[in-house]
């Protein structure tokens, strides 16, 4: 199973690393929050591991832009700060467990385990205008009709779902659509797939709009 790590403290970092993969884990690290949300939005995770101060997006930030934007991948918080008012922080944000510092890494374990046993909630659906993207059917529908998209086209309007009304990099689309090839994925190629969409799409009162030199945005009619 593959979990991120979100963590700024390099020496913690290496204790997490070497305990986490001698149990069998596969592991991301992320020294930043920023870089966190990103991998987040990009990969599967089993489990996200977060600590609370990080540069650049800290954990409770980084926990809610996630829920925000519908992922559900469990979020188990990893800090020093044990005060009953930063664990109900933490779990308002969306966290799914609080695990305070310095702690045993047994304990640690059995906590990812006890959430990996947990069922998954299907995601929402995203709703944009009469859009309805589902991500647990990985269909898209206009006013109850399935609008038959391909995988690639399904990978690119979720994504532009997701950050309806804000500017997708083209850069940022490829890795959602290609992850095992992103470097053999020309622009030509995305606007291909975006023109076929926008035929797809079109009795919905959406539009992919072209921002020159930018990427894809997704907007109301």
């Amino acid at each position: 199973m593959r979990l991120l790590v979100a963590e700024d403290d390099p020496k913690l970092c290496d204790v997490l690393a070497r305990g986490l993969e001698r149990a069998g884990y596969v592991l991301d690290i992320a020294r930043r929050g920023d870089e966190a949300f990103a991998l987040l939005q990009h990969n599967n995770y089993a489990c996200c591991i977060v600590d609370w101060r990080m540069p650049g997006m800290d954990g409770v930030e980084l926990i809610s832009a996630a829920r925000r934007r519908g992922m559900r991948t469990p979020m188990l918080m990893l800090t020093a700060r044990d005060t009953p008012a930063d664990r109900i922080a933490g779990l308002d944000a969306g966290g799914d467990d609080y695990l305070v510092k310095p702690f045993d890494f047994g304990e640690l374990l059995a906590r990812i385990r006890a959430l990996l046993r947990r069922p998954l909630r299907a995601p929402d659906a995203l709703t944009v205008g009469s859009l309805v993207v589902e991500p647990a059917l990985h269909q898209a529908r206009c006013g109850g009709d399935e609008l038959g998209v391909t995988p690639i086209e399904y990978s690119l309007l979720e994504l532009l779902a997701r950050r309806a009304s804000t500017v997708v990099p083209r850069r940022e689309l490829i890795r959602h659509a290609w992850p095992d090839a992103i470097d053999g994925v020309g622009s030509n190629t995305v606007e291909v797939h975006v023109a076929r969409l926008r035929a797809k799409i079109a009795r919905c009162d959406v539009v992919i709009v072209s921002v020159r030199r930018a990427g894809y945005r997704l907007d109301r009619r």
